[in-house]
């Protein structure tokens, strides 16, 4: 069967628009269709229409039209599926747009979620209460509850004792038939019976008549008695007598086959906070598994197993621990161990038996257990970023099958140095095997070209080899990444046919017209799995790496606006897919809005990069595409202003002034005809909250007991400082870092012609490369001769202006090796470790809400801006949903919706927390368009946080 990139269109009947609502957002364009049709997986449909509800009565009039036009519908959130559960070339049902909400009980110990928030976003709501959700994903990041319901995920350390299963407490359903069901109200029972009473008795029949026969009862039970995701999950039909906790328990784990979950209600578990961790490396796999009882009868949080193959893949990463640099890796294998505990005393009495069982063991080298974060975080990184240099180190071309099975612990090892031979027998190569030893459970990734007539064919002899593997065995096909496609179709090899009839009879219980993503979970067609399947073109050097897992997503400022990273990525992959085909109208279509939706209302802002499993930075891309639709004219135009850089900054400063002078609907009036004539992404929208222009870079000097040379970020040249209070002049953020390192003795240079520098940013941005050249060689050579070469530090009060300076280092490190000596930081972590001791505070504030911004997450600095808002108040309030602002320099003022839409959840949350505490005394960032744009969106004052500072600490 050939792999196809686009399935050939179906007439199907038209969803009635009245019996959905004027509510349900349907989105119908070509590139909104193509955008969601990519997840996680090796599958590729393409919707028909992408529906939105807003909440579960939508949802039952979405299944009222769908059923009424006899279509199907799957459910899409998060995208990080591997099996191919949330695609569909029918509806697609978006359930991450508006499901959001979070609620979490007086005393943590439950939380109620709607299946469009993360795990990260449900955990940093209950870190505050020393809690957590039990499911542990390491997609957690990206993935929603919807999805970690659906597919009842797990992780390192829950194991099945702490899964979706275990812990949730009740669900808010919506059915096929389009009832609502609170399966936590008190007469959810009764109202299960009276509203559908066919469920009501089914589940009951199919209760009884799988507790009737012992053997099925039996291997259910065993079946279940690991990690098992595979098929539907029978055990609730012994676990519970209740129909409605037997349905509530169905439905986790079923993948959007059964029912809606419009609200998941979770038993949370507490954070244990002490942890140690150590590596043991064992000459042979054979070792490690022969060690692995006794490390398991331990305790352990977490046994990470890594095979040869992932040791050698970790020796070429930067931070590998000399335990496994220093190893000429043969047959090796290691186990990856934690002790987690409540407390020091009880960590170390956990670490102390450790030790003791670990020094039996026939080790390569000595193991140590370490408490220390940073030893730590470089041994999950070597765990962690196996998939990160598998993955982003595949040919171009291919596509990466991330898989998972479990076995009984005891088989572990047989079934390791099986799917070794697997892969040599198919001639895989650069495979790899790790995971979760103590549970049975391992993944391994493998490389595919499905283009390739022969390859598929190779695909499909590797999967029948590794069925019967694992069968054989006494496995389940998948542990923790859903049924999905890929294994649907072996569900009756797995359980045999009579339970999985009962599979087949629950489906058509509780969904009889088959409209809940049909071909996912169960499936008859021995074939299917190898139907639809992703074709990767190569497209762009900047991206080929990406494997659509949509970690980015959450994190992306345009991502209710327009499009994300990942969404960018794979637009440029279906345009070139058409082409290869010759379907030039599609590549029009999709073209027609990608300059919009991808390339100006993308931020550049880095965040991607930051989430992503392979390192992509989108806006390397867009900054590409920028420079690529750049005119000659205005290329020229930006060279220029590069050359005569201090002119513009302070003509930009003094028509701030006047604008602010006259009436704010003239200036903007004239701003709105200008960008009518010269278009939205030329001129720039002026509105009364812009501040005068701002004051003059301050004059070279040299003292020759400098300890750093200080470069003022240009945009206090352009903007002037926010007011303390109305009617009060600020000092901007120039000034206060002059006043503090003054105040604390540190003298700095200020190098010659300071006022016409700049990071480059404005120019790199817009892809304008010959501006960007210009200044990048102007400001490094002043930089090192101020610097001292290389003595001092160089230091600069605006984050974004420092992120920009440590890229322009970056791009000059091959042409000029000798400014590696050049250290660049921030004021705030600079000021937080140099100047702060020698500081006193004459006054300390209330409270103070802060905004970390995307530069000061990717410089490290967070931290450092929390303590200098901790060193002047009392209380110190970060809002949960803080992300970038989007202001990108003059992105806001270009396309201010993007601003908006970025900084909506974290200005109603600044919103309710002022009326919850009567208001903050400070609102504080580190970047001045970063404040403009937090100002815009809130209304408060935001302002550097070393203006705050110097006021505080004036003598």
């Amino acid at each position: 069967m050939p792999a196809t990139t686009v399935p050939e269109p179906v007439e199907r009947a038209p969803l009635d628009e009245a019996v959905l609502g004027p509510d349900v957002r349907i989105a119908s364009r070509t590139i909104d269709r193509f955008a969601r049709a990519h997840d996680a997986s090796h599958y590729l449909l393409v919707p028909d229409a992408v529906l939105a509800p807003h909440d579960a009565p939508a949802v039952a009039r979405v299944f009222d039209a769908v059923r009424a036009a006899g279509r199907s519908l799957t459910f899409r959130s998060g995208g990080t599926s591997l099996s191919g559960q949330g695609v569909t070339g029918d509806v697609m049902v978006d359930t991450r747009s508006a499901f959001r909400g979070i609620r979490v009980s007086e005393d943590g110990r439950s939380v109620a979620a709607e299946p469009g928030a993360t795990v990260r976003q449900v955990n940093t709501r209950l870190a505050r209460f020393g809690r957590k959700l039990g499911p542990d994903p390491a997609s957690e990041i990206a993935c929603t509850i919807g999805g970690v319901v659906a597919n009842n995920s797990s992780g390192m350390a829950c194991g099945i004792v702490e899964n979706s299963y275990r812990t949730i407490e009740s669900l808010l359903l919506v059915l096929p038939s389009g009832t609502i069901l609170d399966t936590g109200a008190p007469d959810a029972g009764e109202q299960l019976r009276r509203r559908e009473p066919a469920i009501a008795e089914g589940l009951a029949e199919l209760r009884d008549r799988l507790r009737a026969d012992p053997d099925a009862s039996a291997e259910v039970a065993r079946q279940f008695s690991r990690k098992n995701t595979m098929g539907y999950g029978l055990n609730a039909l012994l676990d519970f007598d209740d129909p409605v906790r037997i349905l509530e328990h169905l439905v986790i784990g079923s993948e959007g086959t059964l029912a809606f979950v419009a609200e998941a209600r979770f038993r949370t578990i507490p954070i244990q906070p002490e942890a140690s961790t150590g590596l043991l490396v064992f000459d042979t796999l054979s070792d490690a598994m022969a060690a692995l009882p006794g490390l398991t009868a331990l305790g352990l949080a977490t046994i990470e197993l890594m095979d040869a193959a992932s040791l050698r893949v970790a020796q070429g990463l930067s931070t590998v621990p000399a335990a496994i640099a220093d190893i000429d890796v043969q047959g090796h294998a290691a186990l990856l161990v934690e002790v987690h505990a409540d407390d020091p005393a009880t960590l170390a009495q956990g670490t102390e038996a450790a030790l003791a069982h670990i020094a039996t063991l026939p080790l390569t080298t000595p193991a140590r257990m370490t408490q220390d974060p940073a030893e730590r975080g470089e041994l999950w990184l070597v765990r962690k970023g196996l998939y990160t240099a598998v993955a982003g180190a595949r040919p171009s071309g291919t596509t990466a099958l991330l898989e998972d099975i479990a076995v009984p612990v005891e088989r572990l090892l047989g079934v390791c140095e099986g799917l070794t031979a697997l892969f040599e027998k198919h001639r895989y190569e650069g495979c790899v095997i790790f995971g979760h030893a103590k549970d049975g459970n391992v993944h391994f990734l493998i490389n595919e070209r499905f283009e390739d007539p022969a390859s598929l064919a190779r695909y499909e002899r590797f999967t029948e080899d590794l069925v019967e593997l694992v069968l054989a065995q006494g496995g389940t096909l998948k542990a923790e990444h859903g049924t999905g496609r890929i294994m649907a179709p072996f569900v009756r090899r797995q359980y045999g046919d009579l339970l999985t009839d009962l599979m087949w009879d629950l489906k058509r219980l509780i969904d009889p017209d088959g409209i809940l993503n049909p071909g996912v979970v169960l499936s008859d067609d021995a074939a299917s799995y190898l139907a639809d399947l992703k074709i990767v073109p190569t497209v762009e050097g900047e991206v080929d790496r990406c494997v659509e897992c949509g970690y980015c997503e959450p994190v992306c400022p345009s991502k209710d606006v327009t499009l994300t990273p990942r969404q960018r990525i794979v637009l440029r992959r279906d345009m070139a897919a058409a082409r290869e085909r010759g379907d030039e109208a599609l590549v029009a279509d999709i073209a027609r809005d990608y300059d919009y939706d991808a390339v100006q209302t993308c931020a550049v802002d880095g965040m991607c990069s930051v989430a992503c499993p392979v390192d992509i930075n989108t806006g390397d891309l867009v900054r590409r595409l920028r420079a690529e639709q750049a005119g000659r004219v205005e290329e020229r135009i930006w060279d220029v202003a590069a050359r005569g850089w201090g002119g513009i900054t302070r003509g930009g400063g003094m028509a701030l002034s006047v604008a602010k002078a006259l009436p704010a609907p003239l200036v903007a009036g004239v701003t709105r005809v200008g960008r009518a004539v010269l278009g939205t992404d030329t001129v720039p929208l002026y509105d009364q909250g812009l501040p005068a222009g701002g004051s003059r870079a301050p004059r070279a000097e040299d003292p020759a007991d400098a300890q750093a040379v200080f470069f003022g970020a240009c945009i206090g040249t352009m903007f002037g400082p926010e007011p303390a209070a109305p009617g009060a002049h600020g000092e901007g953020s120039r000034d206060a870092v002059r006043a503090l390192l003054e105040r604390a003795g540190i003298a700095v240079v200020i190098p010659e012609g300071a006022g016409s520098f700049c990071c480059g940013t404005p120019w790199k941005s817009k892809g304008h490369l010959a501006g960007y050249a210009t200044m990048s060689e102007r400001v490094l050579p002043a930089l090192w001769a101020a610097s001292r070469e290389g003595a001092l530090p160089v230091v600069c009060d605006a984050a974004s202006c420092t992120e920009g300076l440590h890229v322009m280092l970056a791009k000059a490190a091959a042409d000029h090796p000798e400014y590696a000596g050049l250290r660049i930081e921030d004021a705030t972590t600079f000021l937080a470790r140099e100047a702060l001791p020698k500081l006193t505070v004459r006054e300390r504030i209330r409270s103070v809400a802060v905004h970390p911004t995307c530069s000061t997450t990717q410089l490290g600095a967070n931290g450092a801006l929390r303590a200098l808002a901790a060193a002047v108040a009392d209380e110190v309030f970060v809002p949960d949903g803080w992300g970038c602002c989007a202001f990108a320099g003059d992105r806001g003022m270009l396309h201010p919706e993007l601003t908006a839409s970025a900084t909506a959840v974290e200005a109603a949350e600044i919103s309710a927390a002022d009326e919850e505490r009567g208001g903050f005394d400070a609102y504080v960032s580190a970047n001045r368009t970063c404040e403009l744009g937090m100002t815009r969106a809130t209304g408060r004052p935001y302002r550097h946080v070393v203006e705050v500072l110097e006021e505080l600490t004036r003598p």
